[in-house]
């Protein structure tokens, strides 16, 4: 370097900078120190994140071992999305084994219905409708159109309603058999009401809800705060929901078991314990085993 030329240092640069210049260099350090300190914070919030999701993943280990209940994990995306699960024969043979102490006319196992076309808006294949159709070839034609397990849709009945091994059902039963759309009053969506509506309705609104899940209140793969009980005050905890399947049975039920219910086993909690999630969990797996693989 030419001993005729001076190092600038910044205070040399600032002066000599015209106003414009100025502004310019002022600028520029504010979005150097506005980007560092939004690292900074983003992995302060990361780090935050990952430590609420490895204390609900722990908590989540713990109620597992303890009562055989996950509450991230009901059901894997597997054992939901196929409609190969059973053969219409099969449903059909489980029907009899599991009613075979119904005697009623209106045993699930032998009634009939007359069912009508449904649309599947782009969700499932449309329902063909047919005279004199038995409930395993509802429940077996339904997962087939919406690739939703019939072993799923078999716990539902019996969550719901106790359908299957109901000994004297009720028309009640039969017109809310899955319990969607239907509120306890009795006072069931029409769109929505009997047996084959509600076995394809519910499918299908699985479907919709995978195909929505950004628009409710739970998320695979993220953390979610899920409550007791539809009273608010009864409270609840952080869940991290692992999969889709998981997430989609709490949109359509979103409560989780407290620890009574979970303590109860099949029996009641207390007044803050809600039991559909449990019971889905209880059913699925003394009938048809493993709800992971």
């Amino acid at each position: 370097m030419s001993r005729h030329m001076r190092h600038r240092g910044p205070r040399t640069l600032w002066r000599r900078a015209s106003t414009g210049r100025r502004v310019v260099m002022v600028a520029t350090g504010a979005v150097a120190v506005i980007c560092a300190m939004a690292l900074v914070m983003g992995t302060i919030r990361f780090i935050q994140w990952r430590h609420a999701v490895a204390t609900a993943q722990s908590n989540q280990t713990r109620l597992s071992s303890e009562y055989g209940f996950n509450p991230g994990n009901i059901l894997s995306d597997g054992q939901l999305f196929t409609g190969n699960a059973m053969s219409r024969a099969e449903v059909q043979a489980f029907l009899d084994k599991q009613g075979a102490s119904c005697s009623a006319k209106t045993c699930l196992r032998t009634v009939s219905f007359d069912t009508d076309r449904q649309s599947g808006d782009g969700l499932c294949a449309d329902y063909a409708g047919a005279k004199h159709e038995s409930a395993a070839t509802i429940i077996d034609k339904t997962s087939k159109a919406c690739s939703i397990s019939q072993k799923v849709l078999l716990t539902m009945l019996q969550k719901e309603q106790h359908l299957v091994s109901s000994t004297q059902p009720t028309d009640f039963q039969f017109k809310a058999a899955m319990g969607l759309s239907c509120p306890d009053d009795g006072h069931c969506d029409s769109r929505y009401a009997g047996f084959a509506r509600q076995v394809y309705g519910a499918a299908k609104r699985y479907r919709y809800y995978q195909a929505h899940e950004s628009e409710y209140a739970y998320h695979a793969k993220a953390l979610n705060y899920v409550r007791y009980h539809p009273q608010a005050s009864c409270g609840g905890s952080m869940v991290y929901i692992e999969n889709t399947a998981t997430a989609l049975l709490y949109i359509y039920t979103p409560y989780q078991p407290n620890v009574a219910a979970l303590r109860a086993g099949a029996g009641e909690g207390d007044s803050c314990s809600s039991y559909g999630n449990r019971n889905f969990a209880i059913i699925y797996h003394s009938w048809f085993g493993d709800s992971q693989s």
